[in-house]
């Protein structure tokens, strides 16, 4: 006869976190391990950043949480399944599936330098894609029951248009979408299915988007046969790093005003 206790009261409960060495991942999985659920993180990191991995790990079993990390790519079907299958032959009991992955190109649609099939197809089946993918291994291995929680991360960006934005924002809008079909589908098994939007925040994927508008800059001013001295010169080092020491709540004013958008979670 099959277990049906309640995923949230059925111990011990596990929380399956996509993403999970950085940004809204790794803050989820610190979060949840002090709620009393221990982590299996999926991540991809090259051997700079395992380091951090690591200390994510430490710092989870000093609560007295147990932790899994495997360092693949999400995306990556052979080795989600080879995951799915190591954590039903363990028979975990997943209480909470997070999809926290961003991992996408920002090139515009028309132009010189534009997005290609694979460019678009990568884009959205990591940051889109997979949720479907995982949630149907979880469900498929029994790894996930009554109770269950799934949770994806999107953004204003679903609805919203900017510059060179356009086959993420298209990865956040199908995002929402699978939510929606996940929730009607899973209804029936009580397992719930939600879509957050956690506002402007601070993540490696964010930074990486700004450096990529900044090179984009840079290259344009370097193209420039002469420097017009009527346009202010680029922002030297040490304001860069000025502007680093501002607070989340300064930052994200600036980034605004710059952008005149708010960018929401997961961008």
């Amino acid at each position: 006869m099959p277990d049906t206790t309640h995923a949230q009261v059925k111990t011990p409960k596990w929380a399956l976190i996509l993403g999970a060495s950085s940004g809204f991942g790794e803050g989820a999985a610190r979060a949840l391990a002090q709620a009393g659920y221990d982590i299996v993180g999926v991540h991809l990191d090259r051997k700079a950043g395992l380091e951090h991995v690591a200390e994510i790990r430490r710092d989870i079993e000093k609560l007295g949480r147990k932790t899994q990390y495997f360092n693949i790519n999400a995306a990556d079907e052979e080795k989600r399944n080879e995951v799915l299958a190591e954590l039903a032959k363990q028979k975990l009991n997943v209480a909470v599936l997070l999809h926290s992955l961003a991992f996408g190109t920002l090139k515009p649609y028309i132009g010189d330098d534009v997005l290609t099939k694979m460019n678009v197809d990568m884009t959205l089946d990591v940051m889109a894609h997979s949720l479907v993918y995982w949630s149907q291994g979880v469900v498929k291995h029994g790894l996930m029951g009554r109770g269950g929680r799934i949770f994806s991360m999107t953004s204003s960006g679903s609805t919203r248009v900017f510059a060179t934005y356009g086959a993420v924002s298209a990865a956040k809008a199908a995002l929402e979408s699978h939510t929606r079909q996940l929730a009607l589908e899973l209804a029936p098994h009580e397992i719930a299915v939600n879509a957050l939007r956690g506002g402007v925040t601070d993540t490696p994927a964010q930074d990486s988007r700004e450096r990529e508008a900044r090179r984009d800059r840079d290259t344009t001013e370097s193209a420039s046969p002469a420097h017009d001295p009527r346009r202010p010169r680029r922002r030297n080092r040490g304001a860069v790093q000025s502007r680093r020491r501002l607070d989340h709540g300064q930052r994200d004013q600036r980034r605004r005003r710059r952008r005149g958008i708010c960018l929401g979670a997961g961008d």
